[in-house]
């Protein structure tokens, strides 16, 4: 069979078109699993709220537990999963940190959280700030790492979220 340069060309335009469609595919595909994985985020934060609101309330003695809060100050963004406060005597916040699976830059950015804080909040510039990272899954060993930043750590026990520290943990304060 003799194939001639129409023939191949031709073939080149309907590889062409067919590598265009699965490239539109593979885009469409790449959006629902970005989808899928802001639902299980956003999933998982409502799992976690009512033992939060519960933690900080009674554990920490927070007045204000206030999920899902964002603020955008001079084109820079600030994104918190749970923000908890007390004003008065304890004078305190609490910055959560939610994720259905912990890994190393989850603790960098909390950790980034915490100090750009008072930026964002002046207005909670006295306070003592702690963080709480909670998590569904997480590793003996980033545990470990998240408890050495000082960070408390809350993780998922039937169904609720418990906090998981040693008897001599130290927070840090930022």
């Amino acid at each position: 069979m003799a194939t001639t340069s129409e023939d191949v060309w031709r073939l080149l335009a309907e590889l062409t078109a067919a590598q265009k469609e699965t490239d539109k595919q593979l885009k469409e595909l790449g959006k629902q699993i970005g989808g899928l994985g802001a639902k299980f985020g956003s999933f998982t934060e409502g799992l976690a709220l009512p033992s939060m609101e519960t933690i900080l309330g009674q554990q920490f003695g927070m007045e204000v537990i206030s999920p899902s809060v964002r603020v955008s100050k001079e084109g820079q963004h600030l994104e918190i999963d749970v923000l908890a406060y007390s004003n008065g005597e304890l004078n305190t916040a609490y910055i959560v940190e939610v994720k259905s699976h912990v890994r190393q830059e989850d603790i960098t950015q909390l950790k980034s959280i915490l100090q750009r804080f008072r930026r964002f909040f002046p207005e909670h510039k006295d306070k003592k700030l702690y963080g709480i990272l909670a998590a569904v899954d997480l590793s003996p060993e980033l545990r470990e790492k998240i408890l050495q930043e000082g960070f408390y750590v809350a993780r998922i026990h039937d169904q609720v979220f418990e906090l998981d520290i040693p008897d001599n943990f130290q927070p840090q304060t930022y």
